[in-house]
C-alpha cells in the first residue's frame, strides 16, 4: 500500500499541521485571550509571512494605526497557510480572523463552525491549477487517467482536479488522489512519486517560475469558483463588530492599492531566502496580482456560487451533507 494514501498518516499529518501553527493557550477563555490590556482588544492573525497586504500593513505600520482607532491591536498567532488548520484554530478559540478559499470553507462548514464569512475575492484563474512536470508526458487533463496527483483533502486542490476532471469526462475513480499537506508536497512532485500536483499561487508559482513544470489546466480553464475570503470567530464578530468593520476596509483598501501596485507587496521583508520571490516567479506572481480581484463584501451572488462549489463537493462525495451558506456569512458593510 502506498503509504501517501494511508488515512492515518493523512491524520497525523494534519494535527501535527494544526499543532504547529496554532499552538494551545495554556489556559483561559477564547474570549479572554482577545480582551488584551485595559481597554484594547487584541485581534489574533496568522503570520502573513513575506507578501500581500498584512505583510506591508505589518512592515510600515499601516495596520496598527488602522486598529488602533477602534481601539485594537494585532497579534500574529502562528503563520499564514492552508484553511483546514485556520479553521480549527478558529473554532478552538485560538485564532480571530483568518484567511481560506470557499473550498476549503464549504469542508469546514460542515463541521459545526465558530466563525462567519467576511469578505469575497474573485477566483485566481492564472494562480490555481493543476501542475505537471515538461517531461512528464501529460498533455492534456484526459492524460491523468491512470495517472497519481497530490491536492490538500477537501481544499483547493481537490476540488480544480475533480473540476478537471468532470470537465473533461475523465471518470474521478480513474486517477489516484495522494492527500498531501500542501507544505509537503513539493519534495514528492519534483521527485516523481506523484506524477501531478493541484494547487495555487502560494505553492504554484515557485514551480512555474523555476521553468520545470506547466499548468495542464488552470483555474480559468476547469471553471473554478474557488473564491479566496477572510473568516472572522463568531463570539469575536458579536463582541467587537467595530474592530472586524476597521479591518475589512483595511483589507479592501489594501487590496485596490495591491493590485494597481504590486511591486511593493511583494518581498515585504527579504528578497532572499525561501520566502522570497525572484526572476521568472516574482514576474508571474506580480502578474497574478495585477490580474487579480480584490477584497468585497459577500453579495447574493457570491452566495450563490459558494453554494456551488458546495453542490459540486457533495455531487462528487467529498462531502457527505449539504451546506447552507447564508446563516454562516456575515454583512459586514451592515456592522456598527
Amino acid at each position: 500500500m502506498n503509504p501517501l494514501n494511508r488515512r492515518a498518516v493523512r491524520t497525523a499529518a494534519a494535527l501535527a499541521t494544526t499543532a504547529a501553527l496554532f499552538p494551545l493557550a495554556a489556559c483561559g477563555t477564547a474570549e479572554g485571550d482577545s480582551a488584551g490590556n485595559g481597554d484594547t482588544v487584541v485581534v489574533r492573525i496568522p503570520d502573513p509571512k513575506n507578501s500581500g497586504v498584512l505583510a506591508l500593513g505589518k512592515k510600515n505600520g499601516s495596520l496598527g494605526k488602522a486598529l488602533a482607532k477602534v481601539g485594537a491591536r494585532v497579534e500574529w498567532t502562528g503563520s499564514s497557510g492552508p484553511f483546514a488548520p485556520a479553521a480549527q484554530a478558529l473554532n478552538a478559540g485560538q485564532l480571530d480572523v483568518a484567511t481560506g478559499s470557499i473550498t476549503s470553507g464549504v469542508t469546514a462548514l460542515t463541521q459545526k463552525p465558530g466563525f462567519k464569512l467576511f469578505s469575497a475575492t474573485t477566483p485566481d484563474g492564472s494562480g490555481e491549477g493543476i501542475l505537471v512536470r515538461k517531461d512528464s508526458g501529460i498533455k492534456t487533463v484526459k492524460d491523468l487517467a491512470g495517472r497519481k496527483v497530490a491536492v490538500n483533502q477537501g481544499g483547493t486542490g481537490e476540488y480544480l482536479l475533480l473540476k478537471a476532471l468532470a470537465r473533461h469526462g475523465v471518470p474521478a475513480k480513474d486517477v489516484e488522489r495522494v492527500y498531501l499537506r500542501p507544505d509537503q508536497t513539493a519534495s514528492v512532485y519534483k521527485t516523481g512519486q506523484v506524477d501531478a500536483w493541484a494547487s495555487w499561487a502560494a505553492y504554484s508559482v515557485a514551480e512555474l517560475g523555476s521553468g520545470d513544470s506547466r499548468f495542464v489546466a488552470d483555474g480559468a480553464a476547469v471553471g473554478s469558483d474557488n473564491y479566496s475570503f477572510h473568516a472572522v470567530r463568531t463570539g469575536f464578530a458579536e463582541q467587537h463588530p467595530e474592530v472586524v468593520k476597521a479591518l475589512y476596509a483595511y483589507l479592501r483598501t489594501g487590496s485596490a492599492a495591491q493590485k494597481a501596485d504590486p511591486e511593493k507587496y511583494v518581498n515585504v521583508f527579504t528578497d532572499r531566502g525561501p520566502t522570497a520571490v525572484t526572476g521568472t516567479a516574482k514576474e508571474l506572481q506580480l502578474r497574478i496580482l495585477r490580474e487579480g480581484g480584490t477584497v468585497e463584501p459577500i453579495g447574493a451572488e457570491d452566495i450563490e456560487r459558494f453554494e456551488s462549489v458546495a453542490r459540486f463537493y457533495l455531487d462528487q462525495k467529498v462531502l457527505r451533507k449539504p451546506v447552507d451558506i447564508k446563516p454562516h456569512v456575515l454583512d459586514v458593510e451592515a456592522l456598527g
